[in-house]
């Protein structure tokens, strides 16, 4: 196991580093002059040629890209992300200082998804072919095509505006967090359905259940003591992905439900062409979805041992025959 983590961390490396350029290119490739607006969010009304250079020097930005680069990795490796042009705060401060809210926000979603999409999948399971599946078909086939942006709107409309029932904006306790939270996690409780489902099929028959059905075991309990933990391990994969997307992909929830995550605080930046809360925010949240997806593969690598062994199990097992 020591071996499967070491060389799985090492394999993540590449994919940081790739990562941390694009981020950085983000200032090289888009338009606009990040000393201009630096003077100009300075209160600099008439931005002179000498201002303009004298700010150029002072940014670095008249050093060759790779220069630049290596400088602000460095920075990044000590957790400095910069300072923001319109407050001049510390990028990487304003971004732990929102997580909680995006963290909050992403574990309420994620635990609506697990709850409800690996329940939706066995109930189809067990009803396959028959109305009940055929109903959570056209049920999950609705929730993967509305957008979130609709949903969010008509919730809203309904739950907020017409009928009274919830919260629609602000921070406070549960219920601010149901609104947002369905409408993060509807398109993701569809596809762990579908992939519940298939999974639980997948499993229906294999040789151990066909063996177990035979024995006269009870149908709930040969597909949730039999099937169901092995069928669990693909969605737990799939989890990793969906949290790590929660965590990146809030941006639009936070903005229509008025939640102070880091979702809210890079829509911000990128209306006032804040270059370094944009490169802080795309670094920040694909460190944190490797990191979630890798803690994924490395728990199903835990539970199943077939994934950490691989090839290598059949090579130890060939080299014992020898």
């Amino acid at each position: 196991m020591l071996r499967y983590i070491v060389r799985r961390i090492l394999s993540v490396i590449p994919v940081l580093i790739g990562i941390s350029v694009m981020a950085f290119m983000l200032g090289l490739l888009t338009p606009g002059d990040p000393a201009a607006m630096a003077l100009g969010r300075d209160g600099v009304s008439q931005v002179t040629p000498e201002l303009l250079e004298a700010k150029r020097e002072e940014l670095g930005l008249n050093d060759p890209g790779a220069v630049q680069y290596l400088r602000w990795a460095g920075k990044v490796l000590q957790g400095d992300l910069g300072r923001s042009y319109s407050d001049h705060s510390q990028v990487s401060e304003e971004l732990l200082r929102r997580l909680p809210m995006t963290l909050k926000l992403a574990c309420s979603g994620m635990a609506l998804v697990c709850v409800f999409g690996i329940s939706f999948g066995i109930f189809s399971a067990a009803f396959v072919n028959r109305a009940p599946d055929q109903g959570m078909k056209f049920l999950t086939n609705l929730m993967m095509a509305v957008p979130s942006f609709w949903l969010a709107i008509v919730m809203i409309i309904l739950f907020g505006e017409k009928w009274k029932l919830l919260p629609t904006n602000g921070v406070g306790g549960i219920r601010h967090m149901i609104l947002p939270s369905v409408t993060l996690a509807c398109a993701n409780i569809a596809m762990t359905q579908r992939l519940m489902r298939s999974s639980m099929l997948t499993e229906f028959g294999r040789q151990y259940m066909l063996a177990a059905d035979a024995k006269g075991i009870k149908k709930s309990r040969l597909m949730l003591c039999h099937a169901f933990p092995n069928a669990v391990l693909p969605v737990i994969t799939l989890f990793g992905n969906y949290l790590g997307g929660m965590l990146g992909g809030s941006v639009i929830i936070e903005n229509m439900f008025s939640l102070p995550g880091i979702g809210s605080y890079v829509l911000e930046a990128i209306h006032s062409r804040d270059y370094p809360v944009i490169q802080g925010y795309v670094l920040f949240t694909g460190v944190i979805y490797v990191t979630v997806s890798l803690a994924a593969d490395l728990l199903c690598a835990w539970l199943n041992p077939k994934i950490r062994l691989g090839d290598g199990g059949k090579r130890g097992e060939g080299g014992r025959n020898e």
